[in-house]
């Protein structure tokens, strides 16, 4: 994993100041070093330039990046954030073709596969990336990301320039750029956030490339091209071939990403999704006589304060347990107490270059930055509920019958603590339901759909397209942060193809929330875990958390120019922090309830600050 960042103008110029714009890379650079630390580089042509920084997995000796290839008069550079996990047989059949390859890196395979066969190359690539490539010969710049956007990639015009990198940060550190929030991206803070707009950077004039698409700038103009994209049509499998196919697929995706040419391991919490992870690896590990280390998460205190509600009706530790025995790992129980949640609040916001998920997300950035000094790549169970079908919003009667995002059904928590004068100059309700109907429209439609099954398909475009995206940021932001490679076998994206359209009652037969995965993984795991109930990621249920950021969060208020200020009103904050909280009633997902929402002003308190955000 790495982080990319640069420039292009057609027009070119860029090599009469080499000096100034080799600077200006290496700025770019070092705001991203957190995701490559090992090694990092910088090549200027005369249209553009490229910096990228390294985390050194595949081919640590010889796979330097930027990565230029002359061939015939055509100079071909590339830079490329992420892996290409079916890399070994795109190699042998770019041999076959004439490739010569001087590293055993992905990156090149990438490069002469492009070089080979064109833009139409993507659609062989099975991995997580996000890429910038130029080519001389037709003197056009290209931004690439992956199929589902698991490997983040942020641009803006500034002129006739094109400016792009890994994170929004690293836009910011071209020169001319500035932190700006217009009225669309205060309704992407407070009527959305957490998750955001695909393809929409937040700031003013910044976006976000598309997952499946690239961007192709010439002398045409920029281009905006989807390569890939879900299609809907009948399951014609039977339910035996059904989980045949996906016991395949799943166990061919977590071998294909345990590529690596360092040590790996997995995040295990005890649930179904983490642990069918864990056992195709510690299963595949053990045929090389290796052990796999394996790591679970939990919070100091909830031994004593745990409270078991719809969204969490059991603590992880004595399931965890018993998978570790089971694959015979070796297990580190990492805690994390109230100290190191709160001052990685901050940390986060600096991660995401936007408020967050609170602190579902510090804590994630904090047990990252535990685990990255054992090893420096983690295979996890993330991205099986969205694409199985296993939030309660696809079970629920109200999530049917309601038209909001399922995960976010009413934007009245979201206003409590705001004060009248936003409210009423931010159309929020309008702004959210516009974003939900535009995507309810986008849903890739099957004609021989029943009503209920259309539904069906729009709840989990929903979550893929909204709440997946959000998981997968986190995910990244938190471990790069720590220079940890976190992948996500389960959004391989021939599993994405194949389950999009299979039907609810193959997905849940019987009932049974993932009944599908979980009878393709027969015989991997105990059955007590293979049918255990679901349960989310843990969070803190300490009571002094929550008077911590009240406290926090009165003394930011108590500041005449803190930035949150003019936001919210303090009289509603006062009774807030008087009233009882509802862990079991979020805001936001399963897990932001009243303490999140304290920790989310906070962050965008700080974000404000330190961003020295401009509101027009």
């Amino acid at each position: 994993m790495c982080g990319i960042s640069g420039f292009c103008r057609i027009g070119g110029g860029f090599d009469s100041e080499p000096e100034r714009w080799l600077r200006c890379l290496e700025n770019m650079n070092r705001t991203l070093k957190r995701r490559g630390p090992d090694d990092d580089g910088v090549w200027l042509g005369e249209h553009c330039g490229m910096g990228h920084v390294r985390l050194s997995i595949i081919d640590p000796v010889t796979g330097h990046q930027p990565m230029v290839r002359t061939r015939s008069g055509r100079t071909c550079a590339l830079v490329v954030n992420g892996e290409i996990y079916n890399m070994a047989s795109l190699r042998r059949e770019l041999e076959r073709e004439g490739a010569v390859f001087e590293t055993a890196s992905d990156t090149e395979a990438l490069l002469h596969g492009y070089m080979l066969q064109g833009v139409s190359y993507l659609e062989k690539l099975n991995g997580i990336f996000a890429a910038a490539l130029w080519d001389s010969a037709c003197d056009t710049f290209y931004l690439f990301r992956d199929r589902l956007g698991i490997k983040p990639l942020f641009y803006t015009m500034q002129d006739d320039t094109l400016v792009f990198a890994s994170e929004l940060k690293g836009i910011l550190a071209y020169p001319g750029t500035e932190a700006v929030l217009d009225q669309d991206g205060l309704c992407e803070i407070f009527a959305l956030g957490p998750a955001k707009t695909p393809g929409k950077g937040v700031f003013k004039g910044m976006y976000e490339v598309l997952p499946g698409h690239y961007l192709a700038l010439s002398r045409q103009g920029l281009r905006d091209i989807c390569y890939w994209k879900l299609h809907s049509h009948p399951h014609e499998d039977s339910f035996e071939e059904t989980v045949h196919k996906t016991s395949y697929l799943v166990e061919d995706a977590v071998k294909l990403q345990m590529l690596s040419d360092v040590p790996i391991c997995t995040f295990l919490s005890g649930g179904v999704d983490s642990s069918i992870v864990t056992a195709v690896c510690a299963r595949e590990m053990k045929k090389q006589g290796k052990i796999l280390d394996t790591f679970s998460f939990d919070f100091e205190g909830n031994g004593q304060y745990f409270k078991a509600n719809a969204f969490q009706p059991s603590r992880d530790r004595p399931y965890v347990e018993q998978m570790a025995e089971f694959c015979g790992t070796n297990h580190r129980f990492l805690e994390c107490g109230n100290e190191e949640m709160i001052s990685c609040l901050y940390d986060a916001v600096r991660a995401r270059d936007l408020p967050c998920m609170a602190d579902v997300e510090s804590s994630m950035l904090y047990f990252c930055s535990q685990v990255v000094k054992y090893d420096k790549v983690a295979l996890t169970g993330e991205c099986a509920d969205e694409i199985f079908g296993g939030y309660p919003w696809f079970h629920t009667k109200e999530a049917f019958e309601t038209d909001a995002f399922p995960w976010s059904q009413t934007i009245k928590p979201r206003q409590a603590l705001l004060s009248d004068e936003l409210l009423e100059s931010l159309p929020m309700e309008a702004y959210a339901r516009a974003a939900y109907e535009q995507t309810i429209r986008e849903t890739p439609v099957c004609t021989e759909d029943s009503a209920e099954e259309k539904r069906r398909r729009e709840i989990a475009w929903l979550n893929l397209r909204w709440f997946m995206a959000t998981l997968l940021d986190r995910m990244d932001r938190t471990s790069m942060y720590a220079g940890l490679e976190a992948r996500v076998p389960l959004a391989d994206h021939r599993i994405v193809e194949y389950i999009w359209n299979v039907p609810w009652d193959m997905k849940c037969p019987d009932g049974t929330v993932k009944g599908l995965l979980r009878h393709a993984a027969k015989g991997w795991l105990p059955d007590e875990i293979l049918w255990r109930r679901k349960s989310p990621y843990p969070k803190t249920y300490h009571p002094d958390y929550e008077k911590t950021l009240g406290k926090m969060l009165l003394e930011v208020l108590a500041d005449p120019n803190a930035p949150l200020r003019p936001l919210v009103d303090l009289q509603k904050v006062h009774a807030f922090l008087e009233s009882p909280s509802d862990y079991g009633r979020p805001w936001y997902g399963q897990l932001m309830a009243g303490p999140q929402m304290l920790a989310y002003l906070l962050q965008v308190n700080d974000w404000m600050k330190e961003y020295n955000i401009q509101i027009v």
